[in-house]
């Protein structure tokens, strides 16, 4: 725990369920929260993972880490949500949670992980279940277990496949994400020795306009870092088409423009906006012409 607050991340979440044992599982309740106070994590989102509720130890991963963590714990990560019910339930736990804690109403905000067919069968009403939710995130391993695959290791690409054969579950969580103002986030790539495949696979979401994926080791978070932010072409070149298109329409009045060979317009400022949103989060600044 003390090593991941040193990493160049831009969200950390600490676990109580796939990284702990059974037996461990209580004693890990406030040596997370213990760390949580103890460390300095910058300006990274700051979550804890509990236990799904098909479990004994949800609800006292929840009173016990966010009644002792105090205010630097930013989010709770639900796994195997399954329904819009199971996300609910959590928000009205935290409500309480938060005013015996001393803390303001709706500090805490969800992440949920689609893991299961029958979360991504209720996705879209699971993603509009609480203003509470941040992100939508999709867990690979347990997924292709749920969907009886015939493979033994989560999140890499199976070569007999004429194809990516998560395409339809990426845009189907990417999409009900979307559509309710959620960040979205690719699981984890369990192979953490490939560093190419990661590479690969990661392009892939990034293609698709995910806004990040799971590290399991210090190594991969380098690669993540460098995929999902914009090249510095990629940054000057969106700052450039705002100011084209702010000329275009605040000087000359017009709702479209000619940039080179290239017409843009409201949709082009749009996407243009994200890349400068990204770079500048990355740290980039514009380049000097």
């Amino acid at each position: 725990m003390a090593k991941a607050a040193t990493l160049p991340a831009d969200m950390t979440f600490l676990d109580l369920e796939d990284a702990c044992a059974p037996l461990e599982k209580p004693g890990a309740r406030g040596k997370i929260a213990e760390a949580i106070q103890a460390n300095d994590w910058g300006d990274r989102v700051l979550c804890v993972r509990v236990n799904a509720w098909d479990t004994e130890w949800t609800f006292r991963d929840v009173i016990e880490v966010v009644g002792g963590s105090g205010e630097r714990l930013d989010e709770i990560m639900l796994p195997k949500v399954q329904s819009a019910a199971e996300v609910v339930a959590l928000d009205l736990l935290l409500t309480q949670v938060e005013k015996e804690a001393g803390l303001r109403s709706g500090h805490i905000g969800i992440e949920a992980q689609i893991e299961t067919t029958r979360g991504l069968i209720n996705v879209e009403e699971i993603c509009a279940a609480s203003p509470r939710l941040e992100t939508i995130i999709f867990g690979p391993a347990d997924f292709a277990a749920s969907m009886e695959m015939p493979v033994l290791t989560g999140g890499v690409q199976i070569a007999e496949y004429p194809g990516d054969h998560f395409h339809y579950v990426f845009s189907k969580i990417l999409m009900a994400g979307r559509a309710n103002g959620l960040q979205v986030i690719d699981g984890p790539f369990l192979k953490i020795r490939d560093q190419d495949a990661f590479r690969d696979y990661c392009q892939r979401t990034r293609t698709l306009g995910y806004d990040g994926k799971w590290a399991l080791h210090p190594d991969q978070v380098a690669i993540l870092n460098e995929v999902f932010s914009p090249t510095q072409e990629q940054f000057d070149r969106a700052w450039d088409i705002l100011d084209a298109y702010k000329a275009a329409t605040e000087e000359d009045l017009k709702g479209a423009v000619m940039f080179g060979d290239e017409m843009i317009d409201e949709a082009s400022r749009k996407m243009a906006t994200k890349f400068v949103s990204r770079g500048e989060r990355a740290g980039l600044k514009r380049s000097e012409r």
